[in-house]
């Protein structure tokens, strides 16, 4: 069982690397796109990992920004 100092560091760890994985994010858009608009950045900020992972991955291919972020069945 860790301890209350252990589960606020693990915690600050995590969110550090979700930072880390929105930059990232936004550096590839950035380069493949332009500039994202602000709707993008807000999608990054509220985003679970496994879906930035997702968008990270669609960066390689898609034809568009919105291509990027749509939904899938």
């Amino acid at each position: 069982m860790l301890t209350i100092a252990e589960q606020w560091e693990q915690l600050a760890m995590e969110k550090g690397i979700e930072k880390g994985e929105a930059r990232l994010l936004t550096q590839l858009l950035t380069w493949r796109f332009g500039p994202p608009p602000a709707w993008v950045e807000t999608k990054l900020a509220h985003a679970e990992p496994a879906l930035m992972e997702a968008w990270a991955k669609r960066v390689l291919d898609a034809q568009t920004l919105d291509a990027v972020f749509v939904e899938r069945g």
